[in-house]
């Protein structure tokens, strides 16, 4: 038996089943700081202090510094949500391993006068489409328009907030060409239309990361039913290993956690520079063009200058 065993049945408290579900533990610890009985405050009160050191120690570890028993441990662990000891260093390490820049935030340089917030992101945008510029593969691009420019049937796919406005914006491009285009940021909807591709049709892909498995899953359905997938992702991850036209930025984020990320809108830069490519070379993306906008004046009368590509 473990130690976590046998100090849940010395406590009278038999060993939860499964996982608990709780997934930031650093949250539900400050929100019972204070609150607990003193023996698991005391616990509470080191662990505070010794984030870092928690998952190199054992559970008897823990309670010797604590100067508590194994049951107390055992009891802190479940009022913050988790199974046991073990469930809750698991979930500490993963809380940390994401959350060191909010934890430590290092304090930012002093704003320059006249630094506005539009400034600073227009700077963030500025860097990022500098590195795009340098790193774009202008061979991918050649063959992402091709397979564009031949689809019967376009899916485009992002999943999280970035990423699914991305594919959202990139379906209401593509679908004004001609082009029948739809987008998803549903995994399980995502893993069905995948699954409909075949030879001819394109899936298009956007991931920040290129690691999420909803993502990197629905390339290797459609690819292995024959469809092209089209990426916009990391060099070196998976998605990038799973799709069949990778185009790969390794884009630069601002260290300051209050500002949106840039790599959205060079993602979206993409986007257009292939929607303008792909309606440069269709012969009849003009009376597309003109039939959306005849059919939009007749809807609201307006007939001034509008933007011309919407």
């Amino acid at each position: 038996m473990t130690d976590e065993t046998i100090a849940s049945t010395a406590d009278g408290l038999p060993p939860k089943k499964g996982i608990s579900g709780t997934a930031d533990v650093i949250s539900s610890l400050r929100r019972h700081d204070g609150q607990l009985p003193t023996q698991e405050q005391k616990v509470a009160d080191f662990v505070k202090a010794h984030l870092e050191q928690i998952s190199a120690m054992t559970i008897a570890e823990l309670a010797g510094q604590c100067d508590v028993s194994t049951p107390t441990v055992i009891r802190f662990c479940r009022t913050l949500g988790c199974d046991g000891f073990r469930e809750f260093k698991l979930r500490l390490a993963q809380n940390l391993a994401v959350s060191q820049q909010y934890l430590t935030a290092k304090p930012l340089p002093e704003q320059v006068r006249g630094d506005t917030a539009i400034d600073q992101i227009l700077g963030a945008l500025y860097a990022s489409a500098s590195a795009m510029q340098q790193q774009i593969d202008a061979e991918a691009m050649e063959r992402a328009k091709a397979a564009l420019l031949e689809t019967r049937h376009l899916v485009f796919a992002g999943i999280g907030g970035g990423s699914s406005n991305v594919a959202q914006e990139a379906a209401n491009r593509f679908f004004r060409l001609g082009i029948p285009a739809v987008s998803t940021s549903d995994s399980y909807i995502l893993q069905m239309r995948a699954a409909t591709l075949k030879a001819g049709d394109v899936l298009f892909l956007i991931s920040a990361s290129g690691e999420a498995d909803a993502i990197v899953g629905a390339a290797e359905i459609a690819g292995g039913y024959g469809a092209t997938t089209v990426c916009i992702t990391k060099p070196g991850t998976r998605l990038a290993h799973a799709c069949t036209v990778p185009i790969l930025l390794d884009l630069p984020e601002d260290r300051d956690i209050h500002k949106p990320t840039a790599s959205r809108y060079i993602h979206m830069i993409v986007v257009d520079a292939l929607a303008m490519a792909v309606a440069q070379a269709m012969d009849e993306t003009t009376e597309n063009l003109r039939r959306i906008r005849a059919s939009l004046t007749a809807y609201h009368g307006r007939t001034g200058p509008q933007p011309l590509g919407d």
